[in-house]
């Protein structure tokens, strides 16, 4: 590869990262230093015309003159993503709609665009009367509502929550059921349903925006609720006056239709229309959102292709099943630990076997040796389940755990990009 050609990976790399105007300095500043040793003037020169046209974009794409007030305050991950795919703006604040929300765990970045659309009342208003109500609750909800609704930041971290949730059958009350908790959580008076104050709490767990959106201890949120604006959520929860209760039944119900639509969205990604995917697909969905570089992705596609030469496909039900099982990962890592004191590896039928105690449920056979030959690097039929897990939860948690993503706007992202990169030199 020529040194302009890498210059330019670089700079392409560092302009992903979608970091403040400050940092973009730095950036900058740091691949001239880098740069001017190896390559002299010229290429110094190059990169700084490349990179004065290009990075100079970013903050217009995607960010708005609220983020550009927060630039001083380092935001999360989680804070940066919702930012980043809200595209609607109602009384100075940020909304994602739903569609928004399904880009935003089944996409690397939001479709293009300049600013955000500003939502006036009658329109808020009109949106919200479109809303279905709770009984019309279905695995294609979000899909169903799709550019015509909105949902707060708050919202946006529950519904995360919920996508890693493990959950029982309703009608079984297990009290460690992540669906369970959640909802006992809401349920501050203990009395089996939830109402709109208590739901409220929700702003209080997750906002650090204490002051300016008026939270106060649930007794005094009376008020609250009159601050609060009217979401797409609230009102399919509690109804367009806010009376309507939820018990566990509706709450397990949406919670479960949720992770299907997520589920089933991905895998129509990928099925163009069939009834499975390849196994190189079921691969890929695996491990997109890791934060493993992408050189060793494709070390591990290649895997599969050479080991699984005749494609049988994953169905639907198969990768839902698998899908579940992952938000069972904490479970499955404990029934592990027996492997790692015996310094035992670990076999397709004892994964098997830990996958039955944890879900009550078997994976196909298929599946599991799909997994296998994804992770078993030097073929030897057996997995190295601690690689496995760590892998899986930054899955699960669709990237939220790379230590990149978490330091996106710091010298560690920027020199995590710049070794990354020259691995593939």
């Amino acid at each position: 590869m020529a040194v302009p050609q890498l210059l330019v990976r670089l700079a392409r790399q560092c302009a992903s990262l979608r970091i403040s105007q400050s940092s973009n300095r730095t950036a900058r500043r740091c691949i001239y230093s880098l740069m001017a040793s190896a390559v002299g003037g010229g290429a110094l020169y190059f990169v700084h015309v490349w990179m004065r046209d290009k990075l100079r974009f970013v903050p217009v794409l995607y960010a708005s003159q609220e983020e550009n007030e927060k630039a001083d305050r380092k935001m999360s991950y989680r804070e940066l993503r919702f930012h980043n795919f809200a595209s609607v703006e109602y009384d100075g604040i940020a909304y994602m709609t739903p569609q928004d929300f399904l880009e935003s765990v089944t996409e690397k970045a939001p479709r293009p665009r300049i600013g955000r659309g500003k939502l006036t009342r009658h329109e808020l208003e009109s949106w919200l009367r479109s809303t279905p109500k709770r009984s019309q609750g279905s695995e294609h909800l979000f899909r169903s509502i799709h550019d015509k609704g909105i949902i707060s930041y708050t919202e946006y971290l529950f519904l995360l929550c919920v996508l890693t949730m493990h959950s029982s059958p309703p009608w079984k009350e297990e009290p460690h059921s992540g669906f369970r908790i959640a909802f006992n959580m809401f349920d501050t008076d203990g009395n089996q349903i939830v109402d709109k104050r208590e739901f409220l709490v929700l702003e209080r767990v997750f906002s650090k925006q204490g002051q300016r959106i008026g939270l106060q201890p649930p007794s005094e949120q009376t008020e609250l609720e009159k601050e609060v604006t009217d979401t797409t959520l609230l009102v399919h929860f509690f109804g367009p006056k806010g009376t309507d209760v939820l018990n566990y039944q509706d709450f397990h119900r949406f919670m479960e239709n949720l992770q299907s639509e997520v589920i089933e969205l991905e895998f129509h990604e990928f099925s163009h229309g069939m009834s499975t995917i390849s196994e190189v697909s079921f691969a890929t969905i695996l491990l997109r959102y890791t934060n493993l570089h992408h050189s060793e992705i494709e070390e591990c596609l290649e895997r599969v292709r050479q080991r699984m030469p005749e494609e049988k496909g994953i169905s639907f039900e198969e990768f839902k099943k698998f899908c579940q099982f992952l938000n069972n990962l904490d479970d499955f890592a404990l029934t592990m630990k027996m492997y790692s004191y015996a310094e035992k590896s670990v076999s397709q039928e004892d994964f098997q076997r830990a996958v039955k105690v944890c879900t009550g449920y078997m994976l196909g056979p298929h599946v599991v040796n799909t997994v296998f030959q994804i992770f078993d690097s030097d073929g030897d039929g057996n997995l190295s389940h601690q690689e496995f897990i760590n892998i899986m939860k930054d899955r699960l948690h669709r990237g939220a755990r790379s230590h990149l993503m978490h330091t996106q706007n710091t010298w560690d992202a920027f020199r995590s990009c710049v070794r990354n990169e020259m691995r593939s030199f």
